[in-house]
């Protein structure tokens, strides 16, 4: 019995050495991408109650840098598309977006992150309409999750919160003609999935 728990503890150890071999080691540079499962805050239209948003499908592809190995630092340059579904009306975002990342690599090619994520909105769309009008240009979000890392492949998985209250406001006509301020909450609530290549 004590030699068949040697041999588990054995094989368990080699397998843990095997993906610590593939894991991706060391410092690298390249490209990622992926999808962005996401909405943003409230809709306000004039004084009428506010509309929750439903999730819809983004994208995202940038370029990231690593340094480090057990210990790392994580900083990514993307280019981020976003929708948002307020009822039949849907709301898009396009924006660069700077997570600079701490990960900490937990088991083979098992590795946590979390840190700040810089965003710059670029446009936005609201059914037609361009929105223009924000708080800020510039805001900030957290992000955390986990990566797992094979050689120069890597996939994570994280999610993404805005900090900052930061609405935008634009005009929209009724039938009547009479014009109302509306307001959308642009902060973002999203998973992010990535695959990433490194050069």
């Amino acid at each position: 019995m004590n030699n068949l728990k040697k041999s588990i503890v054995a094989s368990a150890f080699f397998a843990l050495v095997g993906f610590t071999a593939t894991a991706q080691n060391g410092n690298s540079f390249g490209i990622k991408g992926g999808l962005n499962y996401s909405a943003n805050g409230d809709y306000f239209e004039s004084a009428s109650q506010a509309r929750k948003s439903d999730r819809n499908i983004g994208y995202h592809i940038g370029v990231f840098g690593k340094i480090g190995n057990q210990l790392y630092l994580k900083p990514e340059l993307m280019y981020t598309a976003t929708k948002s579904d307020y009822n039949s009306d849907e709301f898009s975002m396009k924006k660069i977006d700077l997570p600079v990342l701490i990960g900490v690599q937990i088991i083979g090619p098992l590795s946590v992150f979390a840190g700040p994520s810089f965003q710059y909105i670029l446009d936005t769309d609201f059914e037609g309409i361009s929105v223009d009008d924000f708080e800020e240009d510039f805001s900030v979000g957290l992000n955390f999750g986990f990566a797992l890392s094979f050689n120069n492949i890597g996939i994570d998985l994280r999610y993404e919160r805005g900090f900052n209250h930061n609405e935008a406001t634009f005009i929209n006509n009724n039938l009547e003609t009479t014009n109302f301020l509306n307001r959308i909450d642009t902060r973002p609530d999203q998973l992010i999935l990535s695959l990433s290549l490194a050069l």
